[in-house]
């Protein structure tokens, strides 16, 4: 950063899969290397095992936590026994769990997995910056629970309207669509404050055809860059492509 730039948060929401790539090979260090190549300070992961038998009994947050030389917390939604899965945040910064917020609806018969969201407080070169990362279900009804609970006055109604959140993560709706208005009614889908570099379609990565992943800002923070990282890497690593912003205070 040069003398007299003002300083810059880079923030991004992956969904990694398990970390199974699009080769059907699962590989936590090619999950880093996509991320390092991001130049990103924080980043919301959906998707990650820890301790599971498919995935080799790894923690799969804190591998590629490791890797990265950055901290991270990881939140369970589901708990078989000792095998979970679930979402974490990774951070060059500090990182204090503020929050887990477990969310409501039933999945659809096809996908009967939980859902969480992930609150913490990020002690950024902006200051403190509060991050929630979250994965919402595949069923349209399911959406609409998780949507209305995440923005009633319960959570997101908390936040002080000068406190500097970001909501990331895959929400498993197209903008415009009932779930992302209750979102973008609380605080601002990204895309509607700055044009995009190219289209956000950010799923499947062999063809990329929609917007699923979503970055909300408070009005605290003012976003300048906004665009999917489509590098061969990415291409390959998983089934979605990374959804990177970048922000100063205002």
């Amino acid at each position: 950063m040069s003398e007299g730039t003002a300083p810059t948060l880079r923030v991004a929401t992956y969904n990694v899969h398990g970390c199974v790539g699009m080769d059907r090979r699962r590989s936590e260090s090619r999950i880093a290397e996509v991320i390092a190549s991001l130049s990103a300070d924080i980043v919301g992961l959906q998707e990650l095992d820890l301790s599971r038998r498919r995935s080799a009994g790894v923690d799969q947050a804190a591998l590629i936590a490791s890797q990265l030389g950055w901290q991270h917390l990881f939140q369970a939604a589901m708990r078989i026994g000792e095998e979970q899965y679930g979402d974490a945040i990774v951070s060059r910064y500090p990182l204090t769990l503020r929050r887990v917020i477990e969310l409501p609806g039933e999945g659809a018969w096809y996908c009967r997995e939980k859902r969480v969201a992930i609150w913490a407080e990020a002690e950024t070169n902006l200051g403190p910056v509060q991050i929630i990362n979250t994965h919402f279900g595949l069923g349209r009804a399911e959406r609409l629970l998780q949507a209305s609970f995440l923005a009633s006055e319960e959570v997101l109604g908390q936040v002080a309207a000068d406190a500097p959140l970001i909501l990331l993560g895959d929400f498993n709706s197209l903008a415009g669509r009932r779930t992302h208005r209750l979102l973008a009614n609380t605080f601002p889908d990204l895309r509607t404050l700055l044009p995009a570099a190219g289209p956000c379609r950010t799923f499947p990565t062999r063809l990329p055809s929609v917007a699923v992943d979503h970055i909300f800002v408070s009005g605290a923070l003012k976003p300048t860059s906004l665009a999917v990282h489509r590098s061969a890497l990415a291409r390959v690593a998983s089934d979605h492509f990374p959804l990177v912003a970048e922000f100063q205070r205002v």
